[in-house]
C-alpha cells in the first residue's frame, strides 16, 4: 500500500477511533491525542496526574480498541527486575530426567505495558524498563529476549505524594517521548463521569486498528518528508534551552542542563505524527509548538532562580515560543 493510501486511511480511522473511545472516556482529548501520536512515533509517556482522573482506564482502552496485548504492573518499594521482565526456572525433561533452566516471560513482553506509579519503586527495578524502553529486547542470563512490536510503555506518576517515592534518574526520563500533565475534568465533563459511573452501561468496545495496520501508520510516519528550515527550528530550540554564550537571557538565568538531543528527534517525530493526523503532507512550526513543552518539560532542569521565584519549566518554554526563538 503506497503512502497516500495508508494516509487517507489514518485519516479515516482517526475520527473512527476517537468517537469509539468517546463510549467510555469522557473528555481528556490531549492527553488521548498524545498517546496516540506516541504510538504513531514509537514512544513512551510518562503520564502525571492525581488519583482518580482515569489514567489506567484511558490506556486499557485504547488497547482494547487497537487489539493489542495489554499488561499492567503496580509498581512497589518490594517489585523486584525479575517481577517486570521475567525469571528461570529449573525445567526436568519427563523422559530423560535432564534438568535445564527455562526462561519465563514477564509482564513486559506484551505490546502496552502500563507501569502505574513508576516513581513507588527503587532505581534497581525502574532500570529493568530501559534497555526495553530503548532496544525493544530483555537480556537475562546471557540470553537476549526481543519484544514484539509495536511496544509502548505508558508510566503513571502520582505529582501529590512524593514520601517513599524514588524520583526517576534523568537517564531513564530521556527515554520517554512526552511527559503528559492529566488535568482536572470541566463542570460538565465531571457530571458525564458520575452518570456513567451511577448508572448501567451496555456499550462495548469495537477494534478499530489492528496491528498491522499502527504498523502501516508507523512506517509511514518515517516516511513523512519534513523541511530542512523545520529541522533547524528544532534544533535550535532545544539548543536555547542549554545555558551558554549563545543561549538566551531566560534560559541563562533559570535552567540548570538543557534538554539533549533525542528531545530534536521527537519534536520532529511527533510533528509527523501530528500532522498526518490532521490530514496534512508535511509538519509545519505550529505542529512543533503544540508538542514542545510534552517533549522538553521533563527534560529540563531548572536552577534555584526559577523555584526561588516560582517559575516552572513550562513558563520558560512559553517564553521561548513567545521570542520565537
Amino acid at each position: 500500500m503506497d503512502n497516500v493510501k495508508i494516509l487517507e486511511k489514518i485519516v479515516k480511522q482517526k475520527d473512527k477511533f476517537y468517537s469509539e473511545i468517546s463510549k467510555v472516556i469522557v473528555g481528556q482529548n490531549d492527553v488521548i491525542e498524545h498517546v496516540f501520536i506516541a504510538l504513531l512515533c514509537k514512544g513512551h509517556i510518562l503520564l502525571e496526574g492525581v488519583p482518580g482522573l482515569g489514567k489506567t482506564l484511558i490506556i486499557k482502552t485504547i488497547s482494547d480498541i487497537l487489539d493489542l496485548d495489554f499488561n499492567r504492573i503496580q509498581f512497589t518499594p518490594d517489585l523486584m527486575p525479575s517481577d517486570i521482565t521475567g525469571t528461570e526456572i529449573i525445567s526436568q525433561n519427563p523422559d530423560t530426567g535432564e534438568r535445564t533452566l527455562k526462561f519465563i516471560k514477564g509482564p513486559i513482553f506484551s505490546n502496552i505495558l502500563l507501569a502505574d506509579e513508576i516513581n513507588r519503586t527503587p532505581p534497581k527495578t525502574q532500570s529493568a524498563l530501559l534497555e526495553a524502553m530503548q532496544e525493544n529486547k530483555v537480556t537475562t542470563g546471557g540470553e537476549t529476549y526481543t519484544i514484539d512490536q509495536p511496544f509502548f510503555v505508558l508510566a503513571t506518576q502520582n505529582p501529590i505524594e512524593q514520601e517513599g517515592t524514588y524520583p526517576l534518574p534523568e537517564a531513564q526520563l530521556d527515554r520517554f517521548m512526552f511527559n503528559v500533565l492529566i488535568k482536572y475534568p470541566s463542570f460538565d465533563e465531571e457530571q458525564q463521569v458520575v452518570k456513567s459511573n451511577t448508572s448501567h452501561s451496555d456499550s462495548s468496545l469495537n477494534s478499530i486498528i489492528t496491528k498491522s495496520d499502527l504498523l502501516d501508520f508507523q512506517k509511514l510516519v518515517i516516511n513523512i518528508p519534513v523541511s530542512d528550515n523545520l529541522i533547524d527550528y528544532a534544533v535550535q530550540f532545544v539548543h536555547n534551552t542549554r545555558p551558554g554564550d549563545k543561549a538566551p537571557e531566560i534560559t541563562n538565568k533559570y535552567i540548570e542542563w538543557g534538554a539533549g538531543p533525542r528531545a530534536s528527534s521527537f519534536l520532529i517525530l511527533a510533528a509527523k505524527a501530528k500532522a498526518i493526523l490532521s490530514g496534512k503532507a508535511t509538519p509545519d512550526v505550529n505542529d512543533i509548538k503544540s508538542i514542545v513543552k510534552s517533549v522538553l518539560r521533563h527534560r529540563i532542569i531548572i536552577n534555584f532562580n526559577a523555584e526561588a521565584e516560582g517559575i516552572k519549566v513550562d513558563n520558560i518554554l512559553d517564553q521561548l515560543m513567545e521570542n520565537n526563538v
